[in-house]
């Protein structure tokens, strides 16, 4: 199970709208066949697997990463395959929540006469299937939050000017978080003091950059933006404030920018809610919001950050702009630190 969850990892931020599926076959105690859900979606894990396996499936065990599908779209139901295979038993982590699944898998194995058994590796399965999760049952992605801090709190120099934080280490990190997660989202605010890219640099991965998501109520973003340019060749979707300048809107739209209204609160600020639901709406399952102060104080109101990840450098900047404008919710519990070279990974889950 430890090895089908590693398979289904690879594909993170490649499957949306599916969950990225892991699939071990196991016959004799050899491994005759393995899987993950392939980009795009299809074909499923436990489908992939059985197509490595080829006749050494009859008999195997399969190790799933979450519940066979039981219902029929664009092909037919895994359950079926796997019985169809001559699978003699099934241990799968965990349930699919999903109201098209949710248990039905399992009885449809069962009335196979395939046994099932359930919760091996349960937690990290759950954690892995976030973004799965999050959509179904609350209509919005899995949003993990990072932001890089100097030792002494800063996230850039005064006024917002770019520095660079975080060393080369904790920057390749970053970067892989970006190729797992199915868009990257950040605010107006830094998209006009970085003018970055947001795509994912690691060699030989640049086909995993996902989509680049920027918050801008008042559609300020530059058409000479890096983003902007380069916007034929990564999607780019600029979530704006009904309200907002039309003619703004038509340069981006005319650039090769998607444009989505959502409603704004009285203060001016778009409802990051709504932002979330729509790009649900639209497949997204992950998100990773690379945010400065002003999109993690909004994330953070709305209740919105199921993860945060503090970069933290050894360095100090002495003045600059502060990061986290409030120390973190209660409701966030130090679940894990790593180092990064000089720097340290922080991560806290709800």
């Amino acid at each position: 199970m430890d090895h089908a969850l590693r398979l289904g990892r690879r594909n993170l931020g490649r499957v949306a709208p599916n969950p990225s599926v892991g699939c071990v076959l196991v016959k004799d105690g050899v491994i005759v066949g393995r899987g993950v859900t392939q980009p795009g979606g299809r074909p499923h894990g436990e489908t992939t697997a059985l197509a490595h396996a080829g006749e050494a499936a009859r008999g195997a065990t399969a190790y799933v990463t979450l519940e066979p599908c039981s219902h029929f779209g664009r092909t037919g139901p895994c359950s079926d395959a796997l019985a169809r295979a001559g699978v003699t038993r099934v241990v799968c982590a965990i349930g699919d929540p999903d109201p098209r699944v949710r248990g039905r898998g399992f009885t449809m194995l069962r009335a196979y006469g395939i046994t099932v058994d359930t919760g091996l590796f349960e937690a990290e399965s759950g954690l892995d299937h976030r973004g799965h999760f999050n959509r179904v049952r609350l209509g919005r992605p899995f949003v993990q939050m990072k932001m890089a801090l100097s030792e002494d709190g800063f996230v850039a120099g005064e006024g917002g000017r770019r520095v660079q934080i975080s060393g080369p280490h904790a920057q390749a990190q970053v970067h892989m978080m970006r190729a797992m997660a199915d868009a990257i989202m950040i605010g107006a605010g830094t998209a006009l003091a970085d003018d970055p890219e947001l795509t994912c640099r690691l060699p030989g991965m640049a086909d995993r950059s996902p989509v680049r998501i920027v918050i801008d109520s008042q559609l300020r973003l530059p058409l000479t933006s890096k983003l902007v340019q380069t916007a034929a060749d990564v999607p780019t979707w600029v979530l704006s404030t009904v309200g907002a300048p039309p003619e703004a809107e038509r340069a981006l739209r005319a650039a090769g920018c998607q444009v989505m209204l959502v409603r704004r609160h009285a203060d001016g600020r778009l409802d990051l809610g709504e932002a979330m639901r729509l790009i649900a709406v639209r497949g997204i399952t992950r998100v990773l919001a690379e945010t400065g102060p002003a999109l993690a104080a909004g994330l953070m109101d709305a209740d919105l950050a199921d993860e945060v990840v503090l970069v933290r450098s050894p360095n100090t900047l002495g003045h600059g702009l502060a990061g986290l404008p409030t120390p973190l919710s209660p409701r966030f519990q130090l679940a894990e630190t790593r180092p990064a070279g000089a720097d340290m990974f922080e991560t806290y889950r709800r």
